[in-house]
């Protein structure tokens, strides 16, 4: 008994362990190219109406079982490419800021190191979301908490506009489609 107890602790801290690796690896981005050209803008709108829990209480309620099990689990996989997108753009943006620090205008460098706060917060909260996310998508009825995602991704799409206007006035930073 004992030492089922022990192999299914071992499982799970092995699966916490590749679901980590996983994640973080989906969150990196390329070094390749400008950091700006990087960013890949989010559809506000559509996020949001992924994570209304009265848009998921609706499709249970009208739907059949089965087919709302396949309907969240699509929502579910949409849910976590905003998530990546949103956790790609917060490192951009941390990079960005980082860049932006060593500005001798003291309010250029209080906008880049909030920006940087920001981003971290938000990559932090991307990886959670992600990791139930995907817990999610083995039992589609758990509740999500993407929200605190969007709720962070609309703070830094400010302190993002704010250092880029700052930087160069004439070419905003825009990280959201809408």
């Amino acid at each position: 008994m004992t030492v089922a107890i022990i192999l299914v602790i071992v499982a799970a801290l092995a699966l916490v362990v590749i679901l980590r690796v996983a994640v973080s690896r989906s969150l990196q981005i390329s070094p390749d190219a400008s950091l700006a050209g990087q960013i890949q803008p989010i559809d506000i709108v559509a996020f949001r109406n992924l994570i209304d829990p009265a848009e998921n209480h609706y499709l249970q309620r009208n739907l059949p079982v089965a087919e709302f099990r396949a309907v969240q689990r699509k929502r579910l996989r949409a849910m976590a490419a905003y998530v990546q997108a949103a956790g790609r753009n917060a490192e951009i943006l941390v990079r960005i800021g980082q860049n932006a620090l060593a500005s001798s205008d003291p309010h250029t460098a209080e906008a880049a190191r909030r920006l940087v706060n920001d981003a971290l917060w938000l990559r932090r909260n991307a990886i959670f979301a992600l990791l139930r996310i995907y817990i999610a998508l083995v039992w589609p009825n758990s509740a999500l908490a993407a929200a605190s995602v969007l709720d962070r991704y609309q703070q830094l799409n400010g302190s993002a506009m704010l250092l880029g206007r700052l930087q160069n006035p004439a070419a905003p930073m825009r990280i959201s489609a809408h």
